[in-house]
């Protein structure tokens, strides 16, 4: 059993940072949010709504509702930039070809790459495709958008890029945001709270003032093991 008597709230309009070791459970929380699992026990409640007891249909209702930024990006290699972006639109609605050109082409712009759109993801950087991806994630105008490590694998100039945006996107679209990570620095620009997920449990749940001043021996193995340290607001490495 990954999981076991986990138990968490987000908070409307928060941007919540789940983190955790390799292995934790965090991948698999995701999965439940949006009900790619369901659990052997327990609920999900989506707006007051249990999504492990619902039609099909309405699965997908609520899935709607969710936009979704994968760890590798998930771009189609066979489509360009604005065909990925486009892709949800055509499927899930029955908007007119100009409208859903002016939906994708707006989505590219919000993150910066409106002069892409023609490209195909092996023309891209890492840090590219994940904006791209982004862009498609937001598509659908979600009310919740979860980011499953958004900055994994990128140089620190595209991840504190990738960091802008996601704050940029979550005071724009007024969304509520979910980050799977165990970037550190990441954490410290961009949450409101966190939840710290330790042996299948949530170990720990907090503000970042309150992560900054925690004296969980637990979490702050987890933080100096990233290189980094609670003290003040800044971030610093850890002595050795």
């Amino acid at each position: 059993m990954v999981l076991n008597d986990v138990s968490l709230d987000v908070l409307e309009g928060e941007t919540l940072a789940i983190i955790g070791r390799s292995g934790s459970g965090k991948s698999v929380l995701m999965k439940h949010i949006i009900g790619l699992l369901t659990p052997e026990k327990g609920t999900v409640f989506v707006d007051d709504v249990n999504i492990n007891d619902v039609s099909y249909r309405e699965l997908r209702q609520v899935r709607r509702k969710f936009g979704v930024l994968f760890q590798g990006g998930a771009l189609f290699d066979s489509m360009t930039a604005f065909e990925n972006v486009a892709f949800p639109l055509r499927t899930f609605t029955n908007e007119s070809r100009e409208s859903i050109r002016q939906q994708a082409k707006a989505c590219l712009e919000m993150v910066n790459l409106a002069d892409i759109g023609d490209k195909t993801p092996s023309e891209l950087s890492g840090g590219m495709q994940k904006r791209v991806a982004l862009a498609r994630a937001i598509a659908l105008q979600p009310k919740y958008i979860i980011y499953d490590e958004p900055t994994s694998g990128l140089d620190p100039e595209t991840s504190n890029r990738i960091d802008e945006l996601i704050n940029t996107l979550t005071d724009h679209l007024n969304v509520t945001s979910i980050v799977i990570t165990h970037d550190m620095h990441s954490v410290l620009s961009i949450a409101d709270r966190v939840a710290f997920i330790y042996k299948g449990k949530i170990h720990w749940t907090g503000t970042i003032e309150e992560l900054h001043t925690s004296d969980d021996d637990v979490l702050l193995e987890f933080v100096r093991a990233n290189e980094y340290r609670i003290g003040s607001h800044d971030v610093a490495p850890v002595d050795s």
